[in-house]
C-alpha cells in the first residue's frame, strides 16, 4: 500500500526482468495504477489499455457484449482481457494467445489474469496459431509487439486474409499498430489501401497516442 500511494509522486518499480523477445520486463506503480512495459513501451495497462479500449468502444461496447467468441493475438499483462471482462462485461469465452510465456508468468502473479475463468490461454506464436484453428470468432484482437518492433508478418496479405476467414457474420478485427517512422505509416497506408476483401470493410481510427494507430476491420451483413 505504501508504495502504491508513494507512485502518486513517483513511478515505483515492484519487478524487473529479463525477457528474450521483449528485451525487458517491468512492472510498476504509476499513480495508484500497475503497469506492464517492455525496455521502451508501454505493454499492458497505461497507455496501451487507453488504445484498445478506445478501438473497442469503436467497433461498439453493446455489440462485443453480445459477442460469443474472442481472440486475442498478443495477451501481455492481459489490459485488454480486463477491459472486456470488467467494463465491457463481456461473459462469453476469450482465447488469449501468446508467444512468451514469462509474461503469462508476471500477469498472472500482478494483475491476477489467470483469475478470469472465461479465459483460455495459448502458449504458441500467433501466425502458427491461425494456421492451426478451426474456431471461428466475434472478434479478433491483434495486438502483436516485441518492445517496439512489429512482426512484419503481421502486415502480409496472406495473415491478414487467414485472419477475415476466422470471422463470424458481423464480427471484427481490431489490429494495433505502432508508427514510429516515415516507414512505418507508408506500410500502414499501403496495408489500408491494398486491402480489397469482398464482405469486408477497412478503416483507421484518429490517434489518441502519437504512436499507436488503430485498424479496425468489419465483415458486413
Amino acid at each position: 500500500m505504501f508504495k502504491k500511494i508513494i507512485s502518486y509522486l513517483i513511478p515505483v518499480t515492484i519487478f524487473l526482468s529479463k525477457s528474450t523477445l521483449s528485451k525487458s520486463l517491468e512492472v510498476t506503480w504509476v499513480k495508484g495504477k500497475l503497469i506492464l512495459d517492455s525496455e521502451n513501451t508501454n505493454y499492458s495497462y497505461g497507455n496501451l489499455q487507453n488504445i484498445l479500449r478506445l478501438g473497442l468502444r469503436e467497433i461498439g461496447f453493446e455489440k462485443i457484449k453480445n459477442m460469443n467468441e474472442v481472440l486475442v493475438l498478443g495477451v501481455a499483462g492481459g489490459s485488454v482481457v480486463k477491459t472486456l471482462v470488467d467494463e465491457i462485461n463481456f461473459d462469453g469465452n476469450i482465447t488469449g494467445v501468446e508467444v512468451d510465456p514469462s509474461i503469462i508468468d508476471v500477469a498472472n502473479k500482478y494483475f491476477k489474469l489467470n483469475e478470469v475463468s472465461q479465459l483460455d490461454i495459448i502458449i504458441d506464436d500467433a501466425f502458427e496459431f491461425i494456421l492451426k484453428t478451426k474456431s471461428t470468432y466475434d472478434l479478433i484482437i491483434i495486438d502483436i509487439f516485441q518492445d517496439t518492433k512489429m512482426p512484419n508478418f503481421l502486415f502480409e496479405s496472406y495473415f491478414v486474409n487467414r485472419i477475415c476467414t476466422l470471422i463470424n457474420d458481423c464480427g471484427a478485427v481490431l489490429f494495433n499498430t505502432m508508427l514510429l517512422n516515415d516507414q512505418d505509416n507508408s506500410r500502414n497506408k499501403k496495408y489500408v489501401n491494398e486491402f480489397n476483401l469482398d464482405d469486408f470493410k477497412i478503416r483507421t481510427i484518429p490517434r489518441i497516442e502519437e504512436h499507436n494507430e488503430l485498424i479496425v476491420i468489419e465483415k458486413q451483413n
